[in-house]
């Protein structure tokens, strides 16, 4: 079926094919890709639009011995199917198959695990300079796209790898522009020379030899930045010591390879900037890479075919909310570090353009610059991952905590995530929030209560965080009228005998279920942070043994905020606290994982019996 890819296991077996069978293989590639993804899910796009410069540097680079890494990792399918996964892809993102991301323990091709943004030419100069000590010959090689390239850390790499001389390159995947022929084939020409051991040779022979005359040394240089600079958008990179060499195009396999080798014959800090197409080959990515970026399953031949959901998801409760508040009062402004669609803020930026502000792969300055606007009288919402505001994390105690800013963090995929597995998942955000002065943290139960909470947010002059799950809700429906919720105040959900299980957030549905085997009192928390501390004592008195259960690591969690307050009220009580273990939990089936963690109805009822018959 495959008549080129079929022969491919690892990338020494491509070094074997003459490059002019490279075109067949990528397309190949790119039939390959659309079928199995299509089957699994996953990230598509991205992926069809990195083909050829991936077969390029597994062609020129000596992987795994030259390091290659991937920035985020949403492109590296095509790396992994040339580096001996390629039947795994049947079980991409599933429970024991490989991971969306690049993960060192999955293969030696794998050379640095990343999945957040931003990250990939730290770890490749760290790379470089290793080698250098260690005296070995060995290239590192960052792959970055221009969505990643606006975060501080990349620019933070960038300025450290110019003042080491580091023997890195970088590559920029731009994937946000297009070449048109002309200006191609000028650029590709302009590229392949300066790329080449005759210009750069040339230019360390003319530095030497123009040397003894500071003035004319001074003046070629400065003419050589004004001619590269008329054809070439790398002045920056030039400034912060890098060789800058571009753009070419992306899916030129030619122009690739010519250059890729021209450039492993340089040392110091080469940076190389390639243009690609989101959803190249593929005509519905093409047309919408953004509805392609992560899919679900879908026939080829038709593409995705949107249905629309039985119930709205919480991203799309938080998105009506955030317009709807926003129409009540001027003063609301929603930000987000580049997840318009994956935080629901579609609908936001379209009927409040000049109060959305997308400022890019920036967790940091999103929080700041939130900080910022609060002190001038604004009330800013932050639109962010849990796993994502892990970056944001100083910020958030100095610029708003500590000042006592009325920011408020609406955040989303809070515990675990599914196929995207640990490096995604929001398992900890209880336990470094309500760690925080000044912080109230809630946690909805339902859909409703969602809206509510972040209404109460709203109205209160501190900084405040709601946080909840991917996906849908167990169903309630969503009363439009918005009205506070009592700060720091739980509800009995079920009166029982005996037990009382303390549920926060999500944990509510299993809880009730499970709380009619066991006839236990049932209660939704709401509140992490302030906890509801006088319906606790009550519950104390009552019951033999208090449970928490929370879509959070136990440790320093909601169940741990649970027991110091008992301990600081001298309560000698039978506590049981069920959450997330103290591991990395792997992807999977999103309910799996729930009940591999005894967070589902079957496993509150075995841990409870547990706990009573000790």
């Amino acid at each position: 079926m495959y008549p080129l890819l079929d022969r491919i296991e690892i990338p020494a077996q491509l070094r074997t094919l003459k490059r002019s069978q490279l075109p067949q293989l990528a397309e190949e590639l790119r039939s390959f890709l659309v079928e199995s993804v299509a089957g699994t899910g996953g990230h598509l796009s991205s992926n069809l639009g990195t083909v050829e410069l991936t077969i390029a540097l597994h062609y020129v680079f000596d992987t795994p011995s030259d390091r290659l890494i991937w920035d985020v990792g949403h492109q590296t399918y095509v790396h992994k199917i040339l580096t001996g996964r390629r039947s795994g892809m049947a079980r991409l993102r599933m429970r024991g198959g490989i991971a969306g991301f690049p993960r060192r323990d999955e293969s030696e091709y794998d050379a640095f695990g990343t999945a957040h943004s931003s990250t990939s030419i730290s770890a490749a100069l760290g790379m470089a300079a290793a080698a250098r000590l260690r005296g070995i010959k060995q290239h590192a090689i960052a792959v970055i796209g221009d969505g990643a390239m606006s975060a501080g850390m990349a620019f933070e790499a960038l300025n450290n790898a110019g003042v080491m001389d580091a023997d890195l390159l970088v590559i920029l995947n731009d994937n946000d522009m297009s070449i048109s022929p002309p200006v191609g084939a000028l650029n590709n020409y302009l590229a392949k020379l300066m790329s080449g051991r005759f210009y750069a040779t040339a230019r360390r022979a003319g530095e030497k030899m123009l040397g003894v005359v500071p003035p004319v040394l001074e003046l070629a240089k400065r003419a050589e930045e004004h001619v590269k600079g008329m054809v070439t958008p790398g002045t920056l990179f030039e400034e912060l010591g890098f060789n800058y060499i571009g753009p070419i195009d992306g899916h030129d396999l030619e122009i690739l390879l010519t250059t890729l080798n021209n450039i492993k014959q340089l040392d110091g800090p080469q940076f190389l900037h390639v243009v690609t197409r989101k959803g190249k080959g593929y005509k519905p990515a093409e047309e919408d890479p953004i509805l392609y970026h992560g899919v679900g399953k879908f026939q080829p031949d038709q593409g995705i075919v949107l249905k629309p959901s039985a119930r709205p998801a919480y991203t799309q409760i938080f998105g009506d909310w955030l317009c709807d508040m926003a129409a009540k009062d001027s003063r609301l402004i929603g930000i987000t570090p580049a997840m318009r669609e994956g935080s629901g803020l579609i609908r936001f930026s379209k009927e409040y353009p000049d109060r959305y502000f997308d400022v890019g792969i920036a967790e940091q300055h999103a929080v700041t610059f939130a900080a910022g606007a609060a002190c001038e009288g604004l009330k800013p919402v932050v639109a962010i991952y849990s796993t994502f505001l892990q970056r944001a994390y100083d910020q958030l105690i100095h610029d708003v905590a500590i000042q006592n800013l009325p920011v408020i963090f609406a955040i989303d995929r809070a515990g675990l995530v599914g196929a995207d597995g640990p490096t995604h998942a929001g398992s900890f955000d209880l336990s470094y929030l309500r760690c925080i002065p000044n912080i109230t943290v809630m946690t909805p139960a339902d859909e409703n209560e969602c809206r509510q909470m972040l209404y109460t947010a709203f109205l209160l002059d501190s900084p405040t965080a709601v946080r909840y799950p991917r996906g849908t809700g167990p169903g309630v429906p969503i009363r439009q009228e918005m009205r506070a919720i009592p700060l720091g105040k739980g509800e009995i959900r079920r009166q029982g005998n005996r037990i009382a299980l303390l549920a926060f957030g999500s944990m509510l549905t299993p809880g009730l279920e499970a709380g009619e085997e066991l006839d236990a009192t049932v209660v939704n928390m709401r509140f992490v942070k302030p906890l509801d501390q006088e319906l606790i004592i009550t519950l104390a008195a009552d019951h033999e043994l208090l449970v928490t259960i929370e879509e959070n690591t136990i440790m320093g969690g909601a169940g741990s905020a649970v027991m110091e307050c008992l301990s600081h009220l001298g309560k000698n009580i039978n506590l049981l606290q069920l959450g997330l273990p103290d591991i990395f939990i792997d992807q999977g089936d999103p309910a799996q994982m729930l009940s591999d963690c005894g967070l589902d109805r079957a496993g509150i009822i075995q841990s409870v019996k547990a706990r009573l018959s000790s």
